[in-house]
């Protein structure tokens, strides 16, 4: 919970010179639809089961719709739905113009693409291209031997002199990122697991049958794409050693390959520029600063990328460590400052391989759980850039309650279980407590409808277990309750969509220092704001900054009374999150 988190050297910045960091942006008149969008991410598999065999389908996709459009999203990112063997849940792709048995068929995703459209929702996909499964047609040709008709569809390199891998490279799910297959004993790259062979994007084919594979989608009525980790499609081809440092942080090295940008401009030139399609980038490794590079509309690129820099800010290698609200609030600050007055970004607290975010940010706790998700929705929501909800967190879902190894389905997990204490030498113990904080599997655990059983996810035993605290937070409960999580988020969503400002306007951190406080303005076409978030458990007497001067209330998350129009100071309840006009 955050509130452990703050402590002393919190307190001390607090008392230093207060500052401000902002960017003025300049106005437009007609801002892009994906500028204007609030997009909502399904994580099929989990979302919800219509035939009761446990896993989440497109069938059970379109019977919650109707939620989806009373929520107020216009775009649904959908995680991966192709053919796969599922050793990463999806993100091993088999065929990729096929649709995953366990989802359904290509007339389900059809008509699930004509049911959005009817209620004004459009799809982005996730686009899988740095690596595919390796019961891919193509890899099941290429591991032949060197004269294999698509082995230059990956990378492959011979062994060392003595045997060993080509490089010291890693997996990001442990071990090396060299596997053998064939006869020949050369070694195929994986970045992630072994079942997850590289593409070699070097190759012109290879990128001419993604570019075919994303017209595909796109002819059948997509809006767009997310972009598995995007910035990792080039390789320096000598696959030096890395050095000790660089293992320690392989993200970096690995998405700084020589012609990542070279190869997505041309796949904006040849595919993205020609359906007006929406792209979001997975920017693994990628500094801050580096965002123009990507998102700079004279660069013809992306749109947008994720940053992980703020999501990742208690993360110590595989372990967590403490954090203090301003550090946090600085990440923030470098990413606003990067972007620019013409930059954009995708703003997100969690997706399907972070943990949830009121237990990740906030207060999970029976007294503080309502509160504390919705100032963090408040915080997104109210941010300049284009929001992404993870399902479930429009009800303020919260972490599994994790005892044991044997309850996780993740990869990762049961990677770094295998590789820390089955063979490392670390205590059972350590490894469970910082999985039970971490492990990807917090979110993927099914979407909790109502209190019946299997929370309304399925009528059979779901893939991985319902969280137990189904009964008291669910949507039918939700939908009825005024004050609930879900009702704000509604809220939130028609409050930014009505005011211009809210979505390109301005933004601007007014006291980066305090330790309990997130002040931050948004000022553009049609007016300006305030926002004021308390990340405490504690009443704070904040003193608003020369030249602010409150006028109305617009938002407020059931916490502290209003302000007096034109007053200098504003008593902050304990999780108070509030917007004002000014």
């Amino acid at each position: 919970m955050l509130t452990a988190c703050f402590g002393a050297p919190a307190k001390a910045l607090a008392s230093g010179v207060r500052a401000t960091h902002s960017q003025a942006v300049p106005r437009r008149a007609n801002a892009p639809w994906w500028k204007k969008a609030v997009v909502y991410q399904i994580y099929p598999r989990s979302f919800a089961d219509s035939n009761g065999d446990g896993i989440g389908d497109l069938n059970g996709i379109i019977a919650r719709l109707d939620y989806l459009k009373s929520l107020g999203v216009n775009v649904v990112w959908l995680s991966p739905h192709f053919d796969s063997p599922n050793v990463d849940n999806g993100y091993d792709i088999r065929d990729y113009r096929k649709i995953m048995a366990e989802f359904g068929t290509m007339r389900d995703f059809d008509r699930m693409i004509a049911a959005m459209r009817v209620r004004g929702i459009k799809l982005v996909i996730d686009l899988v291209v740095n690596h595919t499964s390796d019961q891919h047609r193509w890899f099941e040709d290429a591991k032949k031997g060197p004269r294999a008709q698509y082995r230059d569809y990956y990378i492959w390199r011979a062994p060392k002199a003595d045997g060993t891998p080509p490089s010291n490279a890693a997996s990001f799910f442990g071990g090396s990122a060299w596997s053998q297959a064939g006869t020949d004993g050369d070694f195929y790259l994986h970045y992630f697991a072994k079942q997850q062979p590289d593409l070699n994007w070097d190759n012109p084919k290879v990128r001419t049958d993604i570019y075919d594979i994303m017209r595909f989608w796109l002819d059948k009525g997509v809006a767009g794409f997310r972009m598995d980790v995007i910035p990792l499609i080039s390789k320096d081809p000598r696959f030096p050693d890395l050095t000790a440092e660089q293992r320690a942080d392989i993200a970096t090295p690995y998405a700084h390959g020589p012609r990542t940008h070279q190869y997505l401009r041309e796949m904006n030139r040849q595919v993205l520029r020609r359906y007006d399609a929406m792209t979001v980038g997975e920017a693994i490794g990628i500094k801050d600063e580096e965002d123009p590079l990507f998102t700079s509309p004279e660069r013809r690129e992306l749109n947008m990328i994720f940053h992980f820099d703020a999501s990742n800010v208690d993360r110590d290698g595989w372990k967590t460590r403490a954090w203090t609200l301003p550090e946090w609030k600085a990440r923030y600050d470098r990413l606003y400052t990067a972007l620019g007055p013409n930059g954009w970004t995708a703003t997100f607290l969690t997706n399907h391989d972070k943990p949830r975010a009121v237990s990740h940010f906030g207060d999970d706790s029976p007294e503080w759980r309502t509160l504390s998700a919705k100032a963090l929705a408040t915080m997104s929501l109210m941010q300049r850039g284009t929001p992404f909800v993870y399902q479930g967190d429009e009800l303020g879902m919260t972490n599994f309650p994790f005892t044991a190894i044997n309850q996780y389905r993740d990869i990762s997990a049961l990677n770094l279980w295998r590789e820390k204490v089955e063979t490392g030498g670390t205590p059972a113990t350590e490894v469970l407590a910082v999985l039970a904080k971490t492990s990807r599997d917090n979110a993927r655990t099914p979407m909790q409808w109502d209190g019946s059983a299997g929370a309304g996810f399925t009528t059979g035993t779901p893939w991985i277990a319902v969280n137990p605290n189904y009964r008291f937070i669910n949507a039918a409960q939700e939908a009825a309750d005024k004050t609930s999580v879900l009702t704000y988020y509604k809220t939130l969503i028609r409050v930014r969509r009505t005011r211009p400002f809210l979505i390109d306007g301005s933004y601007r951190d007014i006291d980066p220092g305090h330790a309990e406080v997130y002040a931050f303005t948004r000022e553009g076409t049609g007016g300006r704001a305030l926002v004021l978030i308390n990340f405490s458990r504690k009443s704070v007497d904040y003193a608003l900054p020369p030249g602010i001067r409150l006028r109305q209330r617009i938002v407020n998350n059931g916490a502290g009374s209003s302000a007096t129009p034109g007053a200098a100071r504003v008593a902050l309840a304990p999780w108070e999150a509030s917007v004002y006009t000014y």
